[in-house]
């Protein structure tokens, strides 16, 4: 049984960054990949300082683009953790963005991530347990409980559905496919 425990609030980070014409993408909105890749970054540094490790992400489990992010908005995203297993953390990402000449701030996404703590060999690492400080702390980790639910049901079900054979999927008219081979 863990023995070192660290509030929720330990872990919070933030990160700010102005958004460039080089973000952009075809259509003139800030790249979505590109912010993949800053709530990759802020992730791994919410998982590592809380669990004072290096961290792997280990899944993304939900990304929702809520709204489009425009060049020169100053996007601030906000993370922390949300849950401990053993190893792993889920951490919760939020996206916000500031017109600087308005100062309107909207959200425009918000993402789990779960991470994984490592040792030095590689090796899964303990990571300590989270205490819960406050009613947004708890409605967050319960979240977190009945999304661990959620994918535990899923994982299930498509265990036991036959996506082997392609007559049981055509028959099942859920997709839009038609089979010319």
């Amino acid at each position: 049984m863990n023995t070192i425990f660290k509030t929720v609030s330990s872990s919070h980070i933030s990160i700010s960054q102005l958004m460039l014409p080089s973000h952009t993408n075809f259509s003139g909105k800030i790249h979505g990949g590109f912010i993949l890749s800053l709530l990759d970054q802020i992730a791994f540094a919410c998982a590592s300082k809380f669990s004072g490790n290096y961290c792997v992400t280990a899944s993304v489990d939900t990304v929702n683009f809520l709204k489009p992010i425009e060049v020169g908005e100053l996007v601030t995203m906000k993370a922390s953790v949300n849950y401990v297993g053993k190893s792993s953390m889920i951490i919760g990402i939020r996206v916000e963005a500031e017109n600087i000449q308005t100062g309107v701030v909207k959200h425009c996404n918000s993402s789990y991530f779960t991470m994984v703590s490592k040792d030095k060999e590689g090796k899964n690492a303990m990571v300590p347990g989270l205490v819960l400080s406050n009613p947004d702390d708890v409605r967050r980790f319960k979240a977190c409980l009945k999304h661990i639910a959620l994918k535990k049901q899923r994982d299930s079900e498509n265990n036991t559905t036959d996506f082997e054979s392609i007559e049981s999927i055509l028959s099942s008219n859920l997709y839009n496919v038609r089979v010319e081979v």
